[in-house]
């Protein structure tokens, strides 16, 4: 389950969620900062990538395309990147099924809330 974390996610999740999610990348680490939401959901599902965003295009590009890629849609609001790693570990079970179960694999993004 590699995750990639869009811009509005700083770098630094990275080390705190490798136990979790290895292999997960974050668009600056790329090279991907600039580059459209069409472009990033293209790597994504090109490397077997989750998308991980705070930005509701992602939901709507999802709504229109499919998966994958999948996307965990974070509606947490402002909010730490420790606070961030922490729901992410915290709902690990719930993203890990929402990625991998047969019975998710027509659902294209997962909200995740508070």
């Amino acid at each position: 389950m590699k995750l990639l974390f869009d811009q509005n996610i700083s770098f630094r999740i990275l080390k705190q969620i490798d136990s979790y999610y290895p292999n997960s990348k974050q668009v600056r680490v790329l090279n991907l900062e600039n580059a459209s939401d069409s472009k990033k959901w293209e790597f994504a599902k090109e490397n077997d990538f989750v998308i991980v965003t705070f930005d509701a295009d992602f939901s709507d590009i999802a709504n229109i395309k499919g998966n994958p890629p999948k996307i965990l849609w974070l509606r947490t609001g402002n909010t730490s990147t420790k606070n961030i790693a922490k729901i992410l570990k915290n709902r690990f079970e719930v993203i890990s099924e929402f990625i991998q179960k047969e019975k998710y694999k027509t659902i294209a993004y997962l909200e995740i809330n508070f």
